[in-house]
């Protein structure tokens, strides 16, 4: 059943089936194991030690998704949007003595490749498959191989080629949700290798202890694969006596050849466990030192699952693990150092969410600045255990039911209050920090009205012993219920206090960091709103970084796909820049270009080569490659103090210099940029 059926399903869900299906072997009396698990019936220890050191992450999911490829008979088709799978199947590729070829639907000559994998029994792995997979691929993946003489024929298009034993066939699609059609899903076995955060948590583990102790590292992946190959070995020499055993004929005693074998695997085997002892009492001692990074791990691993579902918000926010993990591991590089280790792990948390928020937010629109923030705050006090699961639902969704008829009627004084108003502060005191507000609320209406009145409603002090008893999350919630208009501002001050006030002060848009953080492979990402254009900006930067004569660019449109096309190649010989504006308009066009960027090969091509490309948030937009993309805004910012830091950083010192009156100008250019600014924020209250 869990081999058949679980595959595309959470751990969650995968735990409830088997304590369903042992539940209904205790009512009819069926006898079995008291932890009776997929793993401990199916799973090898030798194996799975085996597979962890190919790269297999070390979580109760990773390890059953790799049971299942091994047992099932069906070929894999495996959910992968952190492409966690593709190296697991990769680094064990390695290994296969007929080796692993790996293929994208994309490629001109994939069923040439898959040809010669079925003929030559190597291990074929396609990859960033959609939804939809080719009909050439049917007679593979419903395995229709026919007995010829010793061997098997299976045909493939309008060929009848041979088929290899030895042949095995992966697919992987990095789509975080896709759905398959139920004729498609019949053919494959459908596997969820989506991370979990225990599996991230010991991968970010590994890259903080190798940056910082890269000799300890290395000794523990060296002692995970001795310790692995030691276990095979036992396990082969098992098999073998046990074969001889069964093979032989009379006396076992008399049995030269076996009593030979079990004399010298004896001797081996004692050699064995003696380098177990001391490898085990190494890597106890390699353990304890790597856990004292686990604090800094845990953070990161928080921070990762915060940034994935800003894709909810909308479809252009995607980031993948490696992204992720390459930020980290510069991170921790760029860290400042410290001579005492629990600052070093302070510092090493708190640099590296800065670091996060800073190139994460560059590529937001305005008006998701503040939640990702909040959601990055909310992240980290759950990940602390100092949160309240009641509290943070109540400040997120409200009142779920109607209490003002069945509860406490609104005092006669109250009118102002407000039946909607009621039912909220009804339903807060119901947490457990707020028992017997509303009773206290009745009592002291003119104290709360106060609160009521005013404009700045979040600053304001409570009344009585409320004010210090309320926890500054308390008090977002009592904003929430009371005024919640004033809602923003308290959660903007809230996250300053919780985390800084560098996380509620975005950086200003500056093309040349963008620039910074890509290489040639790396589309640069213009994520538009309406009313902005960033061609200006993109055509001024080529020419202050002396591009300007091999930079081409084209609005893409009915019929403009082969002309972009033919610049991006020429632009990859050349070393130039090519900016492809409003991917949007061209729907149909957005498979060529993932194909495009997929084939990007930094090795073949020029290092100054650049692929800019802009487009309004579109779901057609390529996944791939946002995720592996350096994503921008360009909206005029929100608030005085950026937007006069917007407009100073495009000033130079060479201005104040060429100046004759510099003192007067300077006046001026502020006077000037504070007017732009009031302008420009007074925006969101609309027309006159």
């Amino acid at each position: 059943g869990m081999v058949s059926y679980v595959g595309p399903f959470s751990a969650e869900i995968r735990n409830e089936c088997e304590t369903s299906w042992t539940k209904a072997l205790d009512e009819e009396g069926i006898v079995h194991n008291e932890e009776c698990s997929m793993r401990s019936v199916l799973g090898e220890p030798v194996k799975i030690q085996q597979w962890v050191v190919y790269s297999l992450p070390n979580d109760a999911l990773s390890i059953e998704n790799a049971i299942i490829i091994d047992r099932s008979r069906r070929w894999p088709l495996m959910i992968d949007p952190q492409r966690q799978a593709n190296k697991y199947v990769k680094n064990m590729g390695k290994d296969v003595p007929t080796g692993c070829d790996v293929c994208k639907m994309s490629d001109s000559g994939f069923l040439r490749t898959l040809e010669l994998g079925i003929q030559f029994g190597k291990w074929i792995l396609l990859e960033n498959i959609g939804t939809t997979l080719d009909p050439a691929l049917e007679p593979v993946l419903q395995q229709q191989k026919v007995k010829d003489g010793t061997g098997y024929l299976i045909k493939l298009g309008d060929k009848t080629i041979n088929y290899a034993d030895t042949f095995k066939f992966f697919l992987t699609t990095t789509l975080p949700n896709p759905h398959y059609s139920p004729e498609v899903s019949v053919k494959v076995t459908l596997l969820n290798f989506a991370i979990t955060p225990t599996g991230l948590e010991d991968q970010m583990l590994g890259i903080v202890v190798l940056k910082e102790r890269p000799d300890l590292e290395e000794q523990k992946s060296q002692l995970v694969k001795e310790n692995a190959k030691m276990n095979k070995q036992l396990k082969d020499i098992e098999d073998e006596i046990l074969h001889l055993l069964s093979t032989s004929e009379g006396d076992v005693l008399e049995d030269d050849t076996l009593v030979d074998k079990v004399t010298a695997s004896k001797l081996v085997a004692g050699d064995i466990a003696e380098k177990q002892v001391v490898a085990k009492e190494t890597e106890q001692h390699i353990d304890t030192t790597r856990e004292s990074y686990r604090m800094v791990a845990y953070r990161t691993a928080v921070l990762f699952f915060a940034i994935v579902e800003l894709a909810n918000i909308d479809p252009m926010y995607q980031y993948s693990l490696q992204w992720f993990q390459q930020l980290f591991a510069l991170s921790v590089e760029q860290a400042p150092k410290s001579d005492v280790f629990e600052e070093r792990l302070e510092i090493l948390k708190d640099y590296f969410t800065e670091t996060l928020y800073q190139s994460v937010c560059r590529g937001l629109f305005e008006k998701d600045k503040v939640l990702f923030s909040f959601a990055l705050c909310i992240r980290i006090l759950s990940g602390d255990n100092k949160m309240d699961g009641a509290e943070l639902r109540f400040l997120l969704v409200g009142p779920t039911a109607d209490l003002v008829e069945t509860g406490p009627k609104l005092p006669g004084q109250g009118e102002w209050v407000g039946k909607q108003r009621w039912n909220e502060i009804l339903t807060l005191s119901q947490l457990s920090g707020f028992k017997a507000f509303d009773t206290y609320f009745s009592r002291n209406l003119n104290g709360f009205r106060r609160i009521y009145d005013s404009v700045e409603a979040e600053k304001e002090p409570l009344p009585g012993q409320w004010e210090a008893k309320l926890t500054r999350f308390q008090r977002l919630c009592f904003i929430r219920a009371f005024r919640v208009d004033c809602l923003t501002s308290a959660v903007i001050t809230f996250i300053a206090s919780e985390m800084g006030t560098k996380f509620v002060e975005p950086p200003t848009f500056d093309i040349a960091k963008s620039f910074a953080d890509s290489v040639n492979v790396t589309p640069l990402i213009f994520i538009l709103s309406p009313g902005t254009d960033p061609v200006a900006d993109v055509v001024r930067f080529a020419d202050q970084m002396g591009v300007s004569k091999r930079f081409e660019s084209i609005s893409l449109g009915q019929g403009q796909g082969p002309k972009a096309t033919k610049l991006i190649e020429q632009a990859q010989a050349s070393g130039g820049w090519v900016l492809l504006s409003n991917c949007h308009l061209m729907e149909s066009w957005m498979s060529t270009l993932e194909a495009v960027v997929e084939q990007l090969d930094p090795e073949s091509m020029s290092a100054n080569f650049r692929l800019w490309l802009t487009s309004m948030p579109a779901k057609s937009f390529p996944v791939q490659v946002l995720q592996n993309g350096v994503k921008m805004t360009n909206e005029p910012p929100s608030g005085l103090r950026a937007n006069l830091l917007r407009s100073y950083s495009l000033i130079t010192d060479k201005l104040f210099v060429e100046s004759t009156k510099p003192d007067v100008f300077k006046t001026l250019l502020f006077g000037f940029c504070f007017f732009h600014a009031v302008v420009q924020d007074r925006r969101k209250f609309g027309p006159i």
